[in-house]
């Protein structure tokens, strides 16, 4: 919609719900604000919310190897094969909790260095779940610094699901036509593939851009499949093995969709020369899922996402605290801070 007070336009996701309010961006930045969020990160770092967490994510990492390692032990040892199918649900649901320890180790999150940070990631992304740590920093990185910007953003940027109330129809092909039409009904199936995207877009990267540990990466990637299928093609008949595929894969991306696919989708989606200073950048564009002991579990500290961007190397069991503050903050400055429940989350998107 354009806004007659400024030179450029911001597009904003229609609320399928009436009722629903989105926050109002105000596109102009006056001089005054500069500062702000020079401010929140002070009363933020002055409670100590942005130290490192070494015995916390060691504790976690430990009990997320715990679970990896069940899920194997059933795998090599439980004969009844509709068990295995439990199991290849639970590993997706275990899969995704390796993914958010990746998630926090490209943030910098856990240790003092570097190099223990980069160990996680790429043993738990490019060797446990088959996800390119250089791949998912890049694109990661790039959706923080643009979130919600069109052309920006790739989060956004996906050829199947227009997240702007933009898209020329006309000029895609009739089979996109068809899912831009029925997205609001295609887009939980469409979850069921996003482990595979992580997957293919992983190779994609390594074999067409400058990668810091390529051969490394290379390497773990291959293992990863090598023992993935590996195993379960020795384990099982094909049948079985390629049902247990189909169902854990599917059952991985709907897990990680779930986690991320709240944090922004159906928020305020800007044009890429809307000037915006950082802070409402951050969290205009973001929504947080209301706190409980199940979701910060489930969302692995994702819920509080308008924390998380304002402050990416925050651990995770500092969000909660974070909250209070960042939310006082926005309201004395007048910032639309935006937080809803699990079940209204996806009404909204």
């Amino acid at each position: 919609m354009k806004d007659k007070g400024t030179t450029s336009t911001l597009a904003i996701q229609a609320a399928p719900d009436e009722g629903l309010t989105l926050p109002s961006v105000t596109p102009a930045i006056p001089k005054t604000r500069i500062n702000e969020y020079a401010e929140l990160k002070q009363l933020v770092k002055k409670d100590g919310l942005l130290e490192k967490q070494p015995m916390y994510y060691t504790t976690r990492i430990i009990i997320v190897a715990g679970l990896v390692a069940l899920g194997v032990v059933i795998l090599l040892t439980v004969n009844n094969f509709w068990l295995q199918l439990l199991n290849a649900v639970y590993l997706a649901f275990v899969f995704g909790q390796v993914g958010l320890l990746g998630h926090e180790a490209g943030h910098r999150q856990m240790f003092h260095t570097v190099w223990k940070h980069d160990l996680v990631s790429l043993i738990g992304g490019n060797l446990l779940i088959g996800m390119g740590y250089s791949w998912w920093l890049d694109k990661h990185n790039n959706h923080h610094s643009h979130p919600n910007q069109i052309d920006l953003d790739p989060d956004i940027e996906i050829p199947f699901l227009d997240f702007t109330g933009r898209e020329d129809l006309q000029s895609m092909g009739k089979f996109n036509q068809f899912l831009v039409k029925y997205q609001a009904i295609l887009f939980l199936p469409a979850l069921m593939t996003v482990s595979l995207g992580l997957q293919t877009n992983t190779v994609r990267f390594l074999l067409n851009n400058k990668v810091k540990y390529r051969v490394l990466e290379a390497g773990l990637i291959i293992a990863h499949f090598l023992l993935y299928f590996g195993v379960l093609f020795y384990r099982f008949p094909w049948w079985q093995a390629a049902l247990f595929i189909i169902i854990h894969q599917a059952c991985t991306g709907l897990y990680l969709g779930s986690i991320f696919a709240p944090n922004h989708k159906g928020m305020p989606v800007l044009d890429t020369d809307t000037p915006m200073d950082f802070l409402r950048r951050q969290v205009l564009t973001a929504r947080n899922i209301k706190s409980h002991p199940l979701t910060d579990f489930w969302y692995g500290g994702l819920n509080y996402q308008i924390e998380h961007h304002l402050f990416p190397a925050m651990p995770r069991n500092k969000l909660r605290a974070a909250q209070s503050i960042v939310r006082t903050f926005c309201q004395e400055h007048d910032i639309s801070y935006h937080e809803t429940g699990f079940l209204q989350s996806y009404k909204e998107i």
